[in-house]
């Protein structure tokens, strides 16, 4: 079988993906696979690999693909800074990191959403571009696996040249040998990623610019660094938000079946249930709970173990607007 040639490549003669994540929904290692079975099962040159901050898992994450003709060597291994394909695991990061920046007009970006592709354009400002969208969460959680499974679907659908069985032949070798058990739902979510996607074209879209891609550089320096190991920006504040920590769930709160016991306070770790003192019907003081801040909840769900009388459930982000149901533990503050 002939090679596909690439769809388009940068000055470089290279096809690059970046994929955009929360650590711990399996976007390095859908890096890993798909690299792979480009390069050892479809032919091409190319390499993977990732960066993300010291702690792993429930912070940003970035997954990096570059492909080339099996020709020519690969000379770059940079961050991918002007991808040709885009995806987002995370519907939960939009707003709250840069994510399209360097994305250029005419490109292919695949969100996992449970929005529309107009709504996807609209929400992230994307300049003309084929949008594709896939609820690839649903689809995991219905299958019992991770998402990155789905999204490799959609990315292979996205792209237009990558094969879909060469994909799959790599996942079934790679989980295979160690949980067997698994492949099947593996190929399931594969497949339902592939054919349930919603894509629409807006190459001739010219309402938004392209965002250029921003380097972030450190603000202090050997020059200007306070003496003394001062730490002039503590990592605990008011502002602090952990929504983009979150990976698709959240607790529910449910007052009616609330007993204020306090469990779950004593049991979260970022102190985002908010409790204020009122007088009960008897005209004693009490502290009663008034729900979670979802800002600084990370989406642990420690609180919906502990809760004796499930006053606090697991729910899935996207079915709710956090914005509405939040209690602002500022006001107690």
């Amino acid at each position: 079988m002939a090679l596909p040639k690439l769809p388009v490549t940068n000055e470089l003669g290279y096809y690059d993906i970046r994929m955009e994540s929360i650590g711990g929904m399996g976007a390095n290692l859908a890096g890993q696979i798909l690299a792979e079975a480009c390069i050892l099962r479809m032919g091409y040159n190319g390499v993977n690999f990732a960066s993300y901050g010291s702690e792993k898992k429930g912070t940003p994450v970035k997954s990096f693909v570059r492909l080339c003709d099996p020709a020519q060597e690969v000379t770059d291994n940079s961050p991918v800074e002007n991808p040709h394909l885009l995806a987002v695991f995370a519907e939960q990061l939009i707003g709250n990191v840069p994510i399209t920046q360097g994305f250029a007009r005419g490109g292919v970006i695949v969100v996992n959403t449970t929005l529309s592709p107009e709504e996807v354009v609209g929400k992230l400002e994307l300049p003309g571009c084929q949008v594709f969208c896939v609820d690839a969460l649903k689809i995991a959680m219905e299958e019992k696996i991770p998402l990155n499974t789905a999204m490799l679907g959609a990315i292979s659908r996205a792209s237009g040249f990558i094969d879909p069985e060469a994909i799959k032949g790599l996942i079934k070798d790679k989980i295979g040998k160690r949980y067997p058990h698994l492949v099947e739902g593996n190929m399931k979510a594969f497949d339902r990623g592939y054919n349930e996607i919603k894509e629409k074209n807006y190459c001739d879209l010219d309402k938004y610019p392209e965002v250029p891609f921003h380097r972030v550089e450190p603000e202090l320096g050997y020059v200007n660094e306070p003496i003394g190991g001062v730490i002039t920006n503590p990592g605990n504040t008011i502002l602090k938000n952990h929504a983009a920590s979150r990976v698709g769930y959240i607790p529910l709160w449910h007052e009616d079946l609330c007993i204020h016991c306090g469990d779950c306070d004593l049991t979260c770790p970022d102190h985002c249930m908010v409790f204020e003192k009122q007088t009960d019907d008897k005209g004693k003081e009490m502290v009663f709970m008034l729900g979670v801040d979802y800002q600084y909840c990370k989406g642990c769900l420690r609180c919906v173990s502990i809760c004796p009388v499930d006053a606090l459930t697991e729910e899935v982000e996207t079915d709710h607007d956090v914005n509405k149901i939040r209690a602002d533990l500022r006001r107690v503050l």
